[in-house]
């Protein structure tokens, strides 16, 4: 771990083996961090923001910071990459897409920071009122284990930029490609305290993050349930809380929609990354006059997906995170056969081919499901797709909305009023029109409903590092005359 400066071991002398997915190898041990790591840690950046003069440093200084960690991991993209996908799983070709993401953030926000970000109001009474941004202080981060790289960036370069100090936790699955961007961050030169990391189990480590009076803001993604947790726990102290969460996201079909371009998004949409993303098209809302000329063509097209390990560079799909991952997956497609939702391809877990040491599970798809059933409610986090139809516009919206969930969703057809109506009735924080996935550093990344709190990304994302401060000043200092003076 790295500790206001240093790197250490955990104060309980206990190890934690890293498993590669695709063959259930351990690929490294790490230190295991416990609360008393943790409250180190957020001592240290209680301290550097306060005392040792972060809190005050100039935007300036902090932009080539950034810069000089986005240069350094670019220069080593390619090992970066490959760290990613023996941890995670995840196909090469993806792996690389986050690292240059990762690398454009620290540069964007490298940019950001060092531009006019206060307001003056022409306000009565001869004074001058402004509002400016401070940073907001000591941050706590919780990173998941689909996007081990980039989520840690998206939430690491817009603090730095905003002036804060920080306490970051990566997953317990996948601690390595963070631990790796540690060994940058040390060599580029920041202050002691400033940036730090503590591995651990979110029961403590987290937990401990979450709780601690020392902290200004926690920002957390991952599964709701556990965001719901963190939000109670941050709630004793009254701290800011940024929540990116789950979501069981709608991709609605039209049948005037493009169809090859419908047909290859709607894979897309639920297939990559496993379908271990929080933004997935796992609902599928499908026009029913096209349904008999979609479906067989979209089973097809799924049960040619190449799964494999992800350093294979023709593998398409790769293992899930974990064997009890795995497993959870496969008791959500159990379940859903007995509910009574059709099985048409795919819902076991595949070792042929010398897969049977890793974690993968077929490319599935369901169809006659009912909006009550359990695969239709919630989140699997995994290569399964349901299959839902509409007949009306009104329909559609309905069902795209019947969830808890607000996270994300899309509209294909090729008219225009009808994809703008649509989108705007959709209760979700990131929309597509005839695409899905596409998402940028400069905009906006987060949900509505129980889909999380706040944004990421964008100068939303850097915003949310910032605190609001209304100064006025006086131009012409005289009593006011308030009170009588008297005697």
């Amino acid at each position: 771990m790295y500790i206001d400066g240093k790197w250490v071991l955990g104060s309980g002398n206990q190890t934690r083996k890293v498993i590669n997915p695709a063959n259930g190898q351990v690929i490294g041990i790490v230190t295991e961090g416990t609360r008393e790591d943790a409250k180190r840690a957020i001592q240290a950046a209680r301290r550097a923001f306060d005392k040792d003069g972060w809190q005050e440093s100039k935007a300036r200084d902090r932009a080539e910071l950034l810069l000089k960690i986005a240069d350094i991991l670019e220069s080593r993209q390619e090992e970066f990459a490959c760290l990613d996908t023996l941890n995670n799983g995840k196909p090469l070709r993806e792996s690389r897409y986050d690292v240059s993401d990762a690398v454009n953030q620290f540069r964007y926000y490298a940019g950001l920071c060092t531009k006019p970000h206060g307001v003056t109001y022409d306000v009565p009474d001869n004074m001058q009122a402004m509002v400016v941004r401070e940073p907001i202080g000591v941050v706590s981060q919780i990173i998941p284990w689909n996007y081990p790289l980039v989520m840690a960036t998206q939430k690491i370069a817009p603090a730095i930029a905003a002036g804060c100090t920080l306490v970051i936790k990566p997953a317990e699955q996948t601690p390595l490609s963070l631990i790796r961007l540690f060994e940058i961050i040390d060599e580029v030169g920041f202050p002691p305290g400033v940036v730090n990391l503590v591995l651990g189990e979110g029961e403590t480590v987290g937990a401990e993050l979450a709780e601690n009076p020392l902290v200004d803001m926690v920002a957390f993604t991952g599964g709701t349930d556990t965001g719901i947790r963190i939000m109670k726990a941050a709630a004793e102290t009254v701290k800011k809380v940024g929540l990116e969460l789950g979501g069981k996201s709608p991709n609605i079909v039209f049948a005037d929609a493009d169809f090859e371009t419908a047909v290859d998004y709607a894979l897309y949409a639920i297939f990559a990354n496993q379908g271990e993303v929080c933004s997935a098209g796992s609902r599928l809302l499908l026009e029913e006059i096209l349904y008999d000329r979609f479906v067989p063509e979209l089973v097809k097209r799924a049960q040619q997906i190449q799964v494999g390990p992800g350093t294979d560079e023709e593998t398409e799909m790769g293992p899930l995170i974990t064997e009890e991952h795995m497993n959870r997956v496969l008791s959500y497609i159990e379940e859903a056969k007995k509910e009574g939702a059709e099985l048409l391809c795919g819902g076991r877990r595949l070792t042929e081919n010398g897969l049977d040491k890793g974690f993968f599970v077929e490319p599935t798809i369901f169809a006659k499901v009912t909006p009550e059933m359990r695969i239709v409610q919630e989140e699997v986090f995994g290569p399964v797709l349901v299959i839902q139809t509409f007949r009306t516009e009104e329909e559609a919206i309905e069902l795209a909305n019947g969830t808890r969930y607000g996270l994300a969703g899309a509209v294909f057809t090729s008219d225009v009023a009808k994809a703008h109506r649509v989108i705007r009735k959709l209760r979700a924080g990131i929309t597509w029109i005839n695409t899905y996935h596409p998402t940028y550093n400069e905009a906006p990344w987060g949900g509505y409903k129980q889909s999380g709190i706040g944004r990421e990304l964008g100068t939303y994302g850097f915003e949310e590092y910032l605190e609001i401060k209304q100064i006025n000043i006086n131009l012409n200092v005289e009593p006011s005359g308030w009170f009588k003076k008297r005697g």
